[in-house]
């Protein structure tokens, strides 16, 4: 049984930095792309950053390119998200997801498993 389990979020003021973090347990960790989606109230969950299972390769969302990055550790079956330049847009719930395959994948139809999601606030 596959579990996603986030954690690292917070109410942070504008311009401040988070890091979220997610353990995966259940399947070879390296065999698989990860992703971090987030939803804020009222709107559809939206792609923030992917990486691929070996680690090479990565890509963001429009509105989070070069404020946040995105990286694994396949020693530690856990993928990070790490988020600078907070801005109140930003608030919603993440959410850690893995995909059906290898490759960096962008829409939410392809991540067959999700953590429970973690609060993040960004005050103005």
């Amino acid at each position: 049984q596959v579990q996603l389990v986030e954690s690292g979020g917070g109410l942070v003021q504008a311009g401040g930095s988070l890091r979220l973090a997610c353990v995966a347990s259940g399947r070879t960790f390296s065999f698989y792309s990860m992703g971090w989606f987030r939803q804020a109230p009222g709107k559809e969950r939206e792609f923030v950053a992917g990486i691929t299972a070996t680690n090479d390769r990565t890509r963001y969302g429009d509105s989070v390119k070069g404020r946040f990055t995105i990286s694994r550790d396949n020693t530690k079956n856990t993928v990070y998200l790490q988020m600078n330049s907070l801005k109140p847009e930003d608030t919603g719930v993440y959410y850690c997801a893995q995909s059906r395959t290898s490759s960096i994948l962008f829409s939410t139809v392809d991540y067959p498993y999700w953590g429970q999601g973690t609060q993040v606030t960004v005050s103005s």
